[in-house]
C-alpha cells in the first residue's frame, strides 16, 4: 500500500471515529462494503447497516447484502421503501434520483434515529463528483455523511483497499439502480424494471459481469464492456441472447456501438 493511500485510510479511520456512532446505508456494492468494514472495526457496536429493498433493486444484491452484513456481525436492518409512491419519481424526470434518495435517506435517518445512531453515513467517492448526481444534493440537504469523500478515496483506492481487507466486492463490477436503465422522460413502472432485472441476470450468468440493458420503449439497447464485443458477436451465443430476450417480452434488441461508460444516461 502507499504511503499516499495509507494516509487516506487513516483519515477515514479518524473522520469515522469522530462521529462516535453511525449507520451505514449498505447497498452491498464496492463503496458501502468497504464503508461498512471499516465502520464496523472502528465503531463496533455503534455501527448498524441499513440495506433498502425495493423494486430498484435486484434481489441478488439484497442477499449479497445480508451475506456480507451478518459475516460481520454488524445489526443489520433491511427497509421496505415504495420509490415508485415517491410523488414524481415515476414521470422520470432528470431530478429523479434527487427525489429517490431524498425519500430513501428520510427514511433511514428516522430508522437510524430509532436505533439510537447519531449519524447516517454514504457511500458515495471522489468520482462520483464528476458524473451528474442530483441526489448528492439530497445527502448534504438531508446532513448524510459521506466519509469516503472526506477521505478524498477514488474508486479504484477503494478496490485496491478492498483486496487489502480481502473483502469479495474488490473486484464486483460498478452497479447503479434499475431506474438508470430508462431514459429520463419515459415513465418507470415495475413491470420495466422486473424486465431489466431479469435480462440482465440472464447476461450475467452468460458471463457478462459488466452489462447494462436500457430500455427504450420496446427495444433494448446492451451496453458492453470493450472486452466482452467479440463475445457477443459469436453466431450461437447471439442467438440464444435474442431469443431469450424476446421470450420475457422485449421486442427488438441492439448492441450499441460504444462500450459501457458510468453515467452515459445522464449525457443529456
Amino acid at each position: 500500500m502507499s504511503e499516499n493511500l495509507s494516509k487516506k485510510l487513516e483519515n477515514l479511520k479518524k473522520y469515522l471515529a469522530s462521529l462516535e456512532s453511525c449507520a451505514i446505508a449498505f447497498s452491498g456494492g464496492v463503496d458501502s462494503t468497504f464503508l461498512l468494514k471499516v465502520a464496523s472495526e472502528v465503531l463496533k457496536d455503534k455501527c448498524v447497516a441499513l440495506t433498502v429493498s425495493s423494486a430498484l433493486i435486484p434481489g441478488s444484491e439484497l442477499s449479497d447484502a445480508k451475506i456480507f452484513a451478518e459475516s460481520l456481525g454488524v445489526r443489520y436492518l433491511v427497509l421496505d421503501v415504495d420509490e415508485l409512491a415517491t410523488p414524481g419519481f415515476q414521470e422520470n424526470p432528470p431530478e429523479r434520483c434527487y427525489l429517490c434518495k431524498k425519500n430513501i435517506f428520510s427514511q433511514i435517518i428516522a430508522h437510524a434515529q430509532e436505533q439510537g445512531m447519531a449519524y447516517v453515513c454514504e457511500g458515495s467517492n471522489v468520482d462520483d463528483e464528476s458524473d451528474y448526481r442530483p441526489g448528492m444534493r439530497a445527502i448534504a440537504e438531508l446532513g448524510v455523511k459521506s466519509p469516503l469523500r472526506e477521505a478524498r478515496l477514488t474508486k479504484a483506492e477503494i478496490r485496491v483497499l478492498s483486496k487489502d481487507y480481502d473483502l469479495p466486492t474488490w473486484s464486483k463490477p460498478s452497479y447503479a439502480c434499475l431506474a438508470s436503465r430508462i431514459p429520463y422522460g419515459e415513465t418507470i413502472t415495475r413491470e420495466k424494471l422486473k424486465l431489466v432485472e431479469v435480462a440482465e441476470s440472464y447476461l450475467h450468468a452468460l458471463g457478462f459481469e459488466q452489462v447494462r440493458v436500457r430500455l427504450h420503449g420496446n427495444l433494448a439497447r446492451l451496453e458492453l464492456t470493450e472486452e466482452d464485443y467479440e463475445k457477443i458477436f459469436d453466431k450461437d451465443l447471439r442467438e440464444k441472447i435474442h431469443t431469450h430476450l424476446k421470450s420475457i417480452g422485449i421486442a427488438y434488441i441492439s448492441v450499441d456501438l460504444l462500450p459501457y461508460k458510468t453515467g452515459r444516461m445522464n449525457q443529456f
